[in-house]
This record gives structure tokens, C-alpha cells and sequence, in this order.
């Protein structure tokens, strides 16, 4: 057996051949690189974000690169603002559904991180802000897509990047509205894993450790990030989104996942493991 039918065997979800994903967040970081790996993949990519530029570039270079078979376009570019009221995301979902004529899988990537201050000097605005982009947007884009997919009866899968910052031991000091709102995802993702099972809709959510980003570039930049490393990941190395975060993406989308729905994959490299010093003793 050589390398690709081996490949084929073993990580079934390594091609994704006709799916049609939407992600949002996709005109940098993350968001791009799963809409590069999704092209590769043979899906087809709706990438949406605020900044149509950087999209237009993208979805410019994946239809140069990884051309659909039949000539037409692999990726469409819409323009989306997830901090934006129900109407105007409901109109941008029926522009990606449009694109295609469907949308298989919905990977809610947007987010913001937010001012890093105390919870005493945070505003009001600062905090609505992230909880609007990080909780509200993810619902209201997953509300008007999974509409449209159990009208289709189409069997769904809905990915939403979360983050350790939600989780017990994952905090950093500076983000109350970021680790708050973060978990407000996880429960999104379980309440509705729960009420959309009946449309054959698959809800889970990805919690990645510290990853390169737009959000954590400043972070990565860090001096004493090495030391938080040493001390407090077993793994002993910070690692890049694709495969990590890109390969998990393709599996919870490809219908070898038919029943997994409801949970939260944390890539983090064991930092948030019991028995494992939190990032508040360093």
C-alpha cells in the first residue's frame, strides 16, 4: 500500500471533496489557514470577514492554486461583520449559501480578544464588544445557517473555535471579558449540540492553546513566554495551527464524526492539565 492509500485508510477525513464550508474570521491567522487547508482538502470555501481586500486575495490565490475540476470557482469571498445585528448577518449568510447553492459546515473562527485590563478598569463598551463579536455573533451566524441547512435537510457539522481561556486553569490575568465570553461559547456548543441533534446538525467546538495569530501575535513575541513553556506545557513546545487545529477541523466535518457532536477538543499541548502549574503562579 503506498503513502496516499495509506493516507486514505487511515485519516479518511484527509479529503473533504465537495463539501462547501463556511469560515468566518478568514482574512488572516487561523481563519485563512483552514481555508487554505480546506481548498487542499477539495471542499469548496466561503471564506467571510469584515476586511474584503484580504479576502479577495485569498480566495484568489486558493482558485489559482486548487482549481475546482469543473472550471468554476473553489472559493467565494463575503463580506461579514459577526458584532453586526441579526439582519444584516442573516443577509450575509444567504450570500454564502448562495455562493454555492449550500453550506455543509459552518467553522465559526471570528473573534477578538479585547483590551487586557482588570476586571476594575474595563468598560462597559470594551467588555459589550467582546461578548457581541466572541458570543453573539457566533450564535447569530450558527442561527441563520442551521436554519437554512435543516430546511435543506442537509446533515450539518458547526465548529467553533473556542479557547483554554474558557476552560478551568486556562486564564490569563487581563481577560476577564475574553475568558468569559469564551465560555460562553462551550455552552453555546452543548445547549445547541442538544436541540439541533434532531436536524442530524453536529455542534462541537475547539479549545487551542496558545497558537500564532493576529489575537496572540503580540504574545508570541514575548520574552518569558518561553519559560511559561518550560514550566507549565508537558509537551514542551508551542506548535503551529496547521495540521494541530486544521486536521481536527477536516475530521469534525467529514461524516466520520457522525457521532460526535456536543464537545470540546482542547489542543493546548496538556497546559491545562491537572497537576500541571497554572499560568497565575508563574
Amino acid at each position: 500500500m503506498n503513502s496516499i492509500a495509506a493516507e486514505q485508510v487511515l485519516e479518511p477525513w484527509h479529503k473533504l471533496e465537495d463539501k462547501v464550508v463556511l469560515v468566518t474570521g478568514a482574512s488572516s491567522g487561523i481563519g485563512r489557514e483552514f481555508c487554505i487547508d480546506l481548498a487542499k482538502s477539495g471542499s469548496y470555501v466561503v471564506a467571510a470577514a469584515r476586511r474584503l481586500d484580504r479576502l479577495s486575495s485569498l480566495c484568489h490565490e486558493i482558485n489559482r492554486l486548487w482549481p475546482s475540476p469543473t472550471g468554476s470557482r473553489r472559493a467565494a469571498a463575503v463580506e461579514l461583520d459577526v458584532a453586526a445585528d441579526g439582519p444584516t448577518i442573516d443577509k450575509a449568510v444567504q450570500k454564502a449559501w448562495d455562493a454555492f447553492g449550500r453550506i455543509d459546515s459552518l467553522i465559526n473562527n471570528a473573534g477578538v480578544r479585547g483590551s487586557v485590563k482588570s476586571p476594575l478598569k474595563l468598560s462597559e463598551e470594551e467588555w459589550d464588544h467582546v461578548f457581541k463579536t466572541n458570543v453573539t455573533g457566533c450564535w447569530l451566524v450558527s442561527k441563520y445557517v442551521c436554519k437554512r441547512m435543516g430546511e435543506a435537510q442537509i446533515k450539518g457539522s458547526v465548529i467553533n473555535i473556542s479557547s483554554v481561556a474558557g476552560l478551568n486553569r486556562g486564564q490569563l490575568p487581563g481577560a476577564v471579558a475574553y475568558a468569559s465570553s469564551k465560555a460562553g461559547v462551550n455552552m453555546l456548543t452543548k445547549v445547541m449540540a442538544m436541540e439541533l441533534g434532531v436536524y442530524k446538525i453536529r455542534v462541537n467546538s475547539i479549545s487551542p492553546g496558545i497558537f500564532k495569530s493576529e489575537i496572540t501575535e503580540n504574545l508570541m513575541q514575548k520574552k518569558w513566554l518561553d519559560d511559561v513553556v518550560k514550566k507549565i506545557m508537558p509537551l514542551r513546545r508551542l506548535g503551529t495551527s496547521d495540521p494541530a487545529l486544521t486536521s481536527l477541523a477536516r475530521y469534525l466535518i467529514h461524516d466520520s464524526s457522525e457521532y460526535v457532536t456536543g464537545n470540546n477538543f482542547i489542543v493546548d499541548f496538556g497546559a491545562t492539565l491537572p497537576g500541571v502549574p497554572i499560568y497565575s503562579s508563574l
